[in-house]
């Protein structure tokens, strides 16, 4: 059985661009900006990590020291 060759087009449809569903943009500059704000919130909260490392560290230094 052969089958005969067709060419798969799409018809008679014409190209059409779709247009950016408002709502769905909005969505993703809110979920954009809560993202950046939650990188800022992050960002803030390293130095104090940092400062907390080194004050511990400090604090072993001395117990090893007077210990």
């Amino acid at each position: 059985m052969t089958y005969p060759l067709r060419r798969r087009t799409l018809g008679g449809m014409a190209w059409t661009t779709s247009r950016p569903d408002p709502e769905r943009s909005r969505r993703r500059l809110q979920i954009l900006a809560e993202l950046a704000g939650a990188r800022a919130v992050r960002r803030q909260d390293r130095p104090q990590r940092a400062r907390t490392e080194q004050l511990r560290q400090l604090i072993a230094t001395r117990r090893r020291v007077d210990g």
